[in-house]
Order: C-alpha cells, then sequence, then structure tokens
C-alpha cells in the first residue's frame, strides 16, 4: 500500500501557509499543476479532503486543520533529527565512558582534559569512573571504556595503544617515625632493609632497587594510592609514589622525600583504540592528547 512521502507533506504545509497555490509553487520551486497533483495524491492516500478550493480561494478543512498540526510537528522532529545527525558526524553528540587511576585526577590531568573538554562540547555525555590500571586495556578492548587515563609503562592488548600526556617523578612515602624521615632526600642505597608496598604502578619500586643495587623486599598490593598511603601511615613499610601525592595528599603519619641522584619520571598516558570510529570519542582524544 502507499503511502504519504515527504514531499506531499512539505507541499502540504506549504499551502497551507500561503493558502494560494501559485505562491507556495513559486517557493517550491516547482510547477503550479505539479503542486496541484502533489495535493491530490496527499487527499487520496490519507482519505481526507485537506482543502476547500474554488477559483477565488483556498481554505483548510477541518481534516486539513487537524493534519497540518502533526506534519508541523513530523517536520520540526525531522529537522531536530538531522541537525543532531549532523552534530553526532561531527564528534559533538554521544556518549563516552572514561577509566582513570587516581594519580590523574591528584595531578588535574583528567579535570582538565574532561572538563575543558564538557565545556567545548556540551553535547557529550562524558561518564568517567576510577578503575584498576591492569584491567584497562581489556575494558578499552571490549568496549567497556572508550579512554583510560594509566601510569606506563604497562602492557596492552592488540588494538590499544597509550599516549603519554603528563610527566612526573617519584618520590618515597615514608612513616613519620621511620629513622630515614628525618633526611631531607633519601639514597636509594639506603632503602635496601625496608619493606616496600607496591602500588599499581611498580616500575618506581624496582629502579630504586636497581639504582639501590639490591632486591626489594616486597609488602601487600593494596590496589589504589590512597591504600598505599594508608599502608605506609601504620608503619612498617615505604612506599615509591608520584611526587602529585606529595602535593594533594596529607595523610597522618606520612612523610614524602625526595629520592637522592637523577629524578625516575613517572608519566600518565591516555589509552585508546587504535583505530576508534566514535567521531565524539576521537574528538575526545585529539582534545585530551593537546592538553
Amino acid at each position: 500500500m502507499r503511502k504519504l512521502e515527504l514531499r506531499h507533506i512539505h507541499a502540504f504545509v506549504c499551502v497551507a501557509k500561503h493558502l494560494h497555490f501559485s505562491r507556495a509553487a513559486d517557493e517550491l520551486s516547482i510547477a503550479a499543476p505539479t503542486l496541484t497533483k502533489l495535493i491530490q495524491e496527499a487527499e487520496r492516500l490519507l482519505g481526507v479532503r485537506l482543502f476547500h478550493r474554488t477559483k477565488r480561494s483556498v481554505a483548510l478543512s477541518a481534516a486539513g486543520n487537524a493534519y497540518l498540526a502533526e506534519a508541523l510537528s513530523a517536520l520540526d522532529h525531522l529537522a531536530r533529527g538531522e541537525e543532531r545527525a549532523i552534530l553526532a558526524e561531527r564528534g559533538e553528540l554521544g556518549r563516552i565512558e572514561v577509566g582513570y587511576v587516581a594519580s590523574a585526577a591528584y595531578a588535574g590531568v583528567l579535570q582538565s582534559a574532561v572538563g575543558g573538554f564538557r565545556t567545548q562540547y556540551p553535547g557529550v555525555d562524558i561518564s568517567i569512573r576510577e578503575v584498576p590500571m591492569d584491567s584497562a586495556a581489556e575494558m578499552l578492548r571490549d568496549g567497556l571504556l572508550d579512554a583510560a587515563y594509566v601510569r606506563p609503562p604497562m602492557p596492552l592488548v592488540d588494538g590499544i595503544q597509550a599516549t603519554t600526556v603528563h610527566r612526573d617523578t617519584f618520590v618515597l612515602a615514608l612513616p613519620e617515625n621511620c629513622a630515614l624521615a628525618g633526611l631531607p632526600d633519601i639514597k636509594p642505597a639506603q632503602l635496601r632493609d625496608q619493606c616496600f608496598v607496591l602500588p599499581e604502578q611498580e616500575a618506581g619500586t624496582f629502579e630504586v632497587a636497581r639504582r639501590g643495587r639490591f632486591s626489594p623486599r616486597l609488602g601487600s598490593r593494596p590496589g589504589t594510592l590512597a591504600a598505599v598511603l594508608a599502608c605506609v601511615s601504620l608503619g612498617g613499610n615505604v612506599a615509591v609514589v608520584p611526587h602529585t601525592l606529595a602535593d594533594c595528599i596529607a595523610l597522618p603519619g606520612v612523610v614524602y622525600r625526595s629520592i637522592a641522584g637523577k629524578p625516575i619520571a613517572s608519566e600518565i598516558a591516555i589509552a585508546y583504540r587504535k583505530f576508534e570510529r566514535a567521531p565524539a570519542v576521537r574528538a575526545f582524544l585529539e582534545f585530551a592528547r593537546s592538553r
């Protein structure tokens, strides 16, 4: 069964606007007989008379009046749909799932990227959540995340890559009653007898041990940096953590000290799918990498 087409609706709305076939035909850039045929087809397909027509006047029928309100609403919905489609294609509409490790928030990297992007792209809904670093790559691969702030080095599964967005250094977190806490900075070799709490990014710990020429005595792996610092605050353990923590987290019983020698680099990177298709995600990645 043939149904009304968009051209019929545009023709009807234009005639209802002008109540004059010639002027409506001029606006639509079609011949008056063609417009008349479109209206007749619309009336036949709907099974109602849309206009009362005489040689001197055109007026909407009761059915035409009722249909006009719905036709205008439908055209408005279509126009908004077209606008939203264009915005989505430009990356200005959509939803993004961003994962992060806590230090990305402590360093302000997360706030700078997500906050700035939300201001520039208000039509994109960004959801954030803290995730275990060793799960981030798999979550990206499986589509549970679109981007993840992590601390390299870390293994990346096929199809996932990472770009450094923030550079930092490692420092030492010690119990305040530790004998080494009285020193302004601590040489790696002085940590030989200490027990290390391991954060998610353990590279700093093993670099300290390498420089001090010892095998580190490892304690617990509590997970988040806040949990690492809590372990240090209870005494008996030290931890190698990003300098960012010293700037923003003051925990009772914990002091921070520099590690003597060449600074040990600590980085934050944004991980993402290599062949991302979603325009909104691509826009966010470009924005985040440029910060």
